[in-house]
């Protein structure tokens, strides 16, 4: 391989870490804020229903989040995978179950991506006069999830994550550095 696509390579590769680890530490160092909605976003269900442990540790921090008055309204976000599951419902379920009140929660089963998740929790939020959200999801999925509430209009963003960790989360850091690029630039 000649030296010059040697070093072009290095250099990709290079600032490919450096974006991860810029994204992932001003992840891990977002704070919660009190916020109007707390926005949480989907992630697998399990077959009997139950969400996984991903998105149960997802849904405690956001159960915390109500129960400490951080966030009036839960916003559950997610899509509905190819066997029927619906995300957001099993999300709900969860939540009620965990003693938060129904009224409380509002159910977007449309939000198959973040993209999606954050366009109609900003539609929604304007739709009642809501002006802040406090984002729930993983902690290298915080900066971009921000950006995409505050590219459709929501200024007073913050987020919070659990504190659960897998193997995986490598590859979604990396996957994370081409994702908030794309956010940055797409038009909304």
């Amino acid at each position: 391989m000649p030296t010059r696509i040697r070093r072009a390579l290095g250099i990709v590769v290079c600032l490919w870490l450096l974006g991860g680890i810029v994204l992932a530490s001003a992840g891990l160092l977002t704070h919660a804020q009190p916020a109007d909605v707390g926005v949480v976003l989907g992630n697998a269900v399990q077959r009997d229903g139950t969400p996984s442990p991903r998105l149960a540790a997802r849904l405690d921090t956001a159960l915390q989040c109500y129960q400490q008055s951080q966030c009036g309204l839960l916003f559950v976000s997610g899509g509905i995978d190819p066997s029927g599951t619906n995300e957001a419902l099993a999300m709900r379920a969860y939540l009620v179950g965990h003693g938060v009140p129904p009224d409380k929660i509002v159910v977007d089963s449309t939000g198959g991506d973040t993209w999606s998740t954050a366009r109609h929790a900003s539609a929604f939020m304007r739709s009642r006069g809501l002006f802040s959200a406090v984002v729930v999801t993983q902690y290298f999925h915080l900066p971009r999830t921000t950006l995409a509430l505050k590219r459709f209009g929501v200024r007073d963003v913050s987020g919070t994550y659990p504190r659960f960790w897998e193997l995986r989360d490598i590859y979604s850091v990396a996957r994370e550095v081409p994702a908030y690029f794309w956010y940055s630039i797409r038009p909304s």
